[in-house]
């Protein structure tokens, strides 16, 4: 079985460096890793010039256009060659084991689509340590349960997996492709929620293995999808990508429940009516609580007419 390591970045040399090293420690090495990169990215390119990984192991670097993941993504699955693809960011940096063990999986289970992993988030020189067993999930109220940076438990079945760690059998994907009505000009948020939900809606296993490991320490976001200083634009972005996903992939009473659910009491990230009341209320800004809902709810309206 051949693994393929997909790796997209854009102008965090730093970053990629220390991706491209773990990748070079791993006990069973990639049979192929393609880096996607912009073409007028000069700092990537002189990394990958001058780091000595990409003599040593089998890199190849496949050029975009276009900017926003989405492009570069199925941009890297053009270029692979793979039986399986494993995806990770270049922000982050797969523990030893992580190809032996994502071969041992796909080798174990023809039935098997795609399979994700823990990603151990490095922030403000501290790790996220919790521990959760309620993994990629989506509720019979249309809630999403992520959790993919804190689950423990064995190997089990999920619903969607997270971009930071995702690997897929090439059988599964056939011409499924990265959603490219998702809106934004750099992260494009939610594009993994699309295409893990893709491959399982296709009849394939989804399986979380919290052993299946990186090491993930969040960069800034270039374009309209900044990571920790959303935007109103941004907030409506996130808003149409996740509804839009959710009307596409959910069964119609499954998708309205979802709808009547995220419009009237919705999250923190994605606030319906009830959060967005609480909020103003513990904040004492109600105008900047209202301000976000309206672009949810502004983002929401447009998904479900873009599928009416």
């Amino acid at each position: 079985m051949k693994v393929t390591v997909l790796v997209p970045t854009y102008r965090r040399p730093e970053d990629l460096s220390r991706c491209l090293s773990a990748l070079l420690r791993q006990q069973r090495a990639p049979d192929q890793i393609v880096v996607v990169a912009r073409a007028d990215d000069a700092a990537t390119h002189a990394c990958l010039a001058d780091h000595v990984t990409p003599r040593v192991l089998n890199v190849e670097v496949a050029t975009v256009e276009e900017p926003g993941q989405v492009a570069a993504l199925n941009r890297g699955l053009e270029a692979a060659t793979g039986d399986v693809i494993a995806i990770t960011d270049d922000d982050a940096a797969p523990r030893p084991d992580w190809v032996a063990r994502i071969a041992a999986h796909f080798g174990a289970d023809a039935k098997l689509g795609a399979l994700g992993g823990r990603d151990w988030v490095h922030e403000e020189g501290r790790v996220l340590d919790g521990e959760r067993e309620l993994v990629g999930r989506v509720q019979r109220t249309g809630r999403i349960v992520g959790n993919h940076h804190l689950g423990v438990g064995g190997a089990r079945e999920v619903d969607l997996l997270k971009g930071a760690n995702m690997s897929y059998r090439r059988a599964a994907i056939g011409d499924l492709r990265f959603d490219r009505r998702l809106r934004g000009t750099g992260a494009q948020t939610h594009n993994d929620m699309a295409f893990s939900m893709g491959v399982k809606r296709a009849g394939w296993k989804l399986v979380y293995d919290p052993l299946v490991a990186v090491d993930h320490y969040p960069a800034p976001r270039p374009g309209e999808d900044p990571r920790n200083a959303q935007t109103l634009a941004s907030i409506r972005n996130g808003a149409y990508n996740f509804h839009l996903i959710l009307r596409g992939h959910l069964a119609p009473l499954h998708r309205e429940t979802a709808w009547w659910w995220w419009a009237l009491i919705g999250t923190r990230v994605y606030p319906g009516l009830l959060h967005t009341s609480l909020g103003a209320l513990r904040s004492g800004a109600a105008g900047a609580a209202f301000a976000r809902w309206r672009a949810v709810r502004g983002g929401a309206r447009e998904a479900r007419r873009a599928l009416a």
